[in-house]
């Protein structure tokens, strides 16, 4: 089975990826979800999942926030832990800079569509959402732009739908989808009768 398994700092990535994925990613590919509840539970248990994951040609993607964090330090110890765990060749991390919500500053048209508030696609312009990487609390952000109608998880899997594929604004964003094509073309390659 090609199996691209995400390891996911906390359930709201997990139901971002539930609805953006199906919308891109080659339909013979499985994707798995494992959702840690918190940093503190992701780092403790990386390892551990990593290296008790049965399926061999499985490909892993872990995802989480840098937070207020160095996100250069931030990956490079969850790559040790990959490493550490003998899947440095079928493991990529990624780091949403500065959270999750990073993702959505840089799309106002899908979260004014996604949570009905006017107006919100015309502020793109200004140049906080145009590099929305760069804001240090996204989800205190959207949470006042949204007049705190904004649910972590229930607008995460809405957003989902909605996102622009091509949006360049977040790099993280950027780079994340990056990844996961990367590993689905890798999948790809493996033979079917494997």
């Amino acid at each position: 089975m090609k199996e691209l398994v995400f390891l996911l700092e906390e359930p709201s990535a997990k139901a971002l990826l539930s609805t953006l994925l199906p919308r891109f990613l080659h339909p013979t590919i499985v994707p798995r979800y494992i959702p840690f509840e918190g940093k503190q539970d992701l780092d403790k248990q990386l390892e551990r999942k990593l290296r008790g994951y049965i399926n061999p040609h499985a490909r892993f993607l872990v995802l989480r926030d840098q937070d207020s964090a160095d996100c250069h330090a931030v990956k490079a110890a969850l790559l040790v832990k990959c490493a550490n765990a003998g899947r440095t060749a079928t493991s990529l991390v990624r780091i949403a800079c500065h959270e999750l919500e990073t993702f959505y500053l840089a799309d106002l048209a899908a979260v004014e569509k996604v949570l009905a508030c006017r107006g919100l696609q015309a502020q793109q312009a200004s140049a906080k959402y145009r590099a929305p990487d760069y804001i240090n609390s996204p989800s205190h952000e959207l949470g006042k732009l949204t007049n705190n109608r904004y649910q972590k998880v229930n607008h995460s899997r809405l957003l989902g739908e909605h996102l622009d594929l091509d949006n360049t604004r977040s790099s993280s964003f950027h780079h994340l989808l990056t990844g996961i094509r990367r590993l689905e073309q890798e999948l790809l390659s493996i033979p079917d009768n494997f």
